[in-house]
């Protein structure tokens, strides 16, 4: 598999979606939220999209389209015009919804918990077993879970303040994240007295 999962910041990013079907408002509903800036080409537009700020375009003028796009998405049942767009797109970031690996970028199924964001790719062998693997992973995932990456996080900036070797860094966190008293915490979402306890532990490093 020559393909590599990263993420890629979208903001400000201009995006053009040939199509305007269940694909490609999947897809402009996705870079919006994350603040492109997303023009489709084709017959009408979701009122959701159009109170996102998505503009409808003519596919008369794919070809500027093409021009202003930094990520082109083909999600069009128009084989013919499909095929000219990805064309003009060059070297261009491409998303092909009809046919992915014609395209050099791939958007998986992915959803958020809380402040977690997962991605699921199975090389295009089975959509069907990734939305399947979606709900085991977040039946799996609890809301402690989440509150643990809030600690974790606020453990991390305030040990940066007195800590400056990365390696002491990471095992004070293996502390935090096996320590009871924090666990306890969590369990009973008292997650400011955690804090309070965190700070507590790192401030006496100084």
């Amino acid at each position: 598999m020559d393909w590599t999962s990263i993420y890629y910041k979208t903001s400000n990013l201009n995006v053009f979606i040939l199509g305007t079907g269940e694909v490609a408002t999947r897809r402009a509903n996705k870079f919006l939220d994350h603040g492109a800036n997303v023009k489709l080409a084709g017959n009408n537009l979701s009122k959701e999209l159009d109170d996102k700020g998505a503009v409808l375009c003519s596919t008369q003028n794919v070809d500027e389209l093409v021009a202003w796009a930094d990520l082109v998405v083909v999600a069009s049942g128009d084989e013919e015009l499909s095929e000219y767009v990805s064309r003009m797109s060059g070297d261009k970031l491409l998303n092909r919804a009809d046919y992915p690996y014609e395209g050099n970028v791939i958007v998986p199924t992915s959803f958020k918990i809380g402040e977690i964001e997962i991605s699921i790719f199975t090389n295009g062998k089975s959509p069907l077993m990734a939305r399947q693997l979606r709900k085991k992973i977040q039946s799996i995932i609890t809301e402690d879970d989440i509150l643990e990456i809030e600690l974790q996080d606020y453990a991390r900036s305030l040990l940066k303040e007195c800590v400056g070797d990365q390696k002491e860094r990471r095992e004070y966190l293996y502390r935090i994240f096996e320590d009871e008293k924090i666990n306890e915490f969590i369990r009973n979402n008292q997650i400011d007295d955690a804090k309070v306890y965190i700070d507590n532990l790192i401030r006496g490093l100084q």
